[in-house]
């Protein structure tokens, strides 16, 4: 019971560090990158990165392991503000402050699921599947609007399948099969390929003027 108290508090705490600023970003990673295979480098690198570090923040938190979690999770916030950056250098700051709301808010949704699943609650990750599910329409409809080469369905699918797989992790995780949880890790990171690959073909597209080939 303690043990369990104590994910829950970590989970928590996650929810609590999601909405205060992240640390400072170093000059380099404000960048835009120069040329479409360099924003498609970039791109798979941070979306990558969402996911190792959201796998890390959840193991940790789910062991129990507090100050790793932390660590973990500030990291992951990091990531998000890098993201939304990358996003603010092609659409503006607008763009930029939008993007890191929603992207944190679906961060927010797998916190609930992995409370859910700390505390065997099926009804808490039932409804924070359906979040995540609706935060794939959120998300779809948000990049559809800034860019007319990013269908609203295709976009959506694609999240989707994110969801699934980094919930498929944080399954794993919890069933303590280490195994399982690193095969499922590798699929997770792999498929945010094909979310950074089109998306950094369609932002060269319809700026082909910043993004020489």
């Amino acid at each position: 019971m303690v043990k369990l108290t104590t994910r829950v508090l970590t989970l928590t705490a996650l929810a609590a560090l999601l909405a205060t600023p992240a640390v400072a970003l170093t000059a380099d990673s404000t960048h835009a990158p120069g040329t479409a295979a360099e924003l498609k480098a970039a791109l798979n690198t941070m979306l990558q990165e969402h996911v190792y570090l959201a796998s890390a923040a959840t193991g940790a938190a789910l062991g129990g392991r507090d100050a790793e979690f932390k660590a973990a999770a500030g990291a992951l916030d990091a990531n998000s503000v890098d993201l939304s950056k990358a996003i603010g250098a092609v659409y503006g700051d607008g763009a930029e402050r939008a993007f890191l709301g929603l992207w944190r808010k679906h961060i927010g949704f797998f916190v609930d699921y992995t409370v859910g699943t700390a505390k065997k609650d099926k009804a808490m990750q039932d409804k924070a599947v359906q979040d995540l599910l609706g935060y794939a329409e959120d998300f779809g409809a948000f990049l559809a609007s800034a860019n007319p080469h990013l269908p609203k369905a295709a976009v959506a699918e694609l999240v989707r399948t994110h969801v699934v797989t980094l919930q498929t992790v944080v399954d794993a995780q919890s069933s303590g099969s280490p195994d399982r949880a690193f095969a499922a890790l590798r699929d997770a990171a792999k498929h945010m390929g094909m979310i950074a690959n089109p998306l950094a073909d369609a932002i060269a597209k319809q700026f082909p003027q910043k993004f020489a080939s």
